[in-house]
């Protein structure tokens, strides 16, 4: 057992995931990586004279992974108080929906969705003895239906139908969980770091920020501010740092 927080960052060896545990670690809570490479989990550590960060191997679509990594936090700490569902991927861009693979579709759902949900769970019994706690979310503008129907919104003209049904699904989780652990002291909220400058998508963060995208710092702003909240009320919520976003 610790007397810091101990907070679970999924898919977090680079970009915002990595930039998230920096920056909650400068906060002093305990930071665990989950990375799908041990050994890119460990560099990365390393190069960020992160020493006193757990490293632990995770791959969200494999339940024996997840399985065992939770099993790591509990024979190290004992508890878990924050999960930070950061883990995801886009695998399509620009296909149109009548022509997109099924397979592409399903890769998406896996990981952005399933893959959440399967994490989630497993962490829940941690997660409810360290109670209060928090679930966050890494969702996406992309799910929001109203800003897809709207056309004044730069989700009006993107066409990534998995990405989009994948973090519009993961909406739903976090809208259904909150209200079922509402009587409880977790909370459970999704954030939409919004388009920022990383190698997601595999562009790279120079060209991204050419195409408008912001820092990472402004990106996971929201994220920290949930994340670093004494009062821990809120849940149920989607919004970014700019405030709150339209389902």
């Amino acid at each position: 057992m610790t007397n810091k927080i101990v907070t679970l960052v999924t898919g977090g060896n680079r970009g915002m995931g990595l930039a998230l545990i920096k920056a909650l670690h400068a906060q002093g809570q305990q930071l665990i990586m989950g990375s799908r490479d041990l050994a890119k989990g460990r560099a990365a550590v390393e190069v960020a004279h992160l020493s006193d960060v757990t490293v632990v191997q995770l791959d969200v679509t494999d339940s024996q992974s997840i399985q065992a990594a939770v099993n790591t936090i509990q024979n190290q700490y004992g508890q878990l108080d924050i999960l930070i569902n950061n883990a995801g991927a886009a695998f399509d861009h620009h296909q149109r929906p009548s022509l997109i693979k099924l397979e592409t579709i399903q890769a998406d759902l896996n990981l952005n969705f399933l893959g959440t949900i399967a994490m989630t769970q497993a962490c829940l019994p941690l997660l409810t003895k360290s109670s209060p706690s928090k679930i966050i979310n890494i969702s996406s503008m992309m799910g929001s239906l109203t800003n897809a129907l709207d056309p004044q919104s730069s989700v009006y003209h993107a066409s990534a139908i998995g990405y989009q049904a994948s973090k519009a699904a993961l909406n739903m989780f976090t809208i259904q969980l909150a209200k079922e652990l509402q009587t409880t002291n977790i909370t459970v909220n999704a954030v939409d770091p919004g388009m920022v400058a990383t190698e997601f998508g595999g562009v790279t963060p120079e060209l991204a920020s050419q195409h408008g995208a912001k820092s990472i710092a402004h990106g996971i702003q929201r994220t920290i501010d949930l994340a670093t909240d004494t009062d821990n009320t809120t849940t149920g919520t989607f919004s970014n740092t700019d405030g709150p976003v339209a389902w």
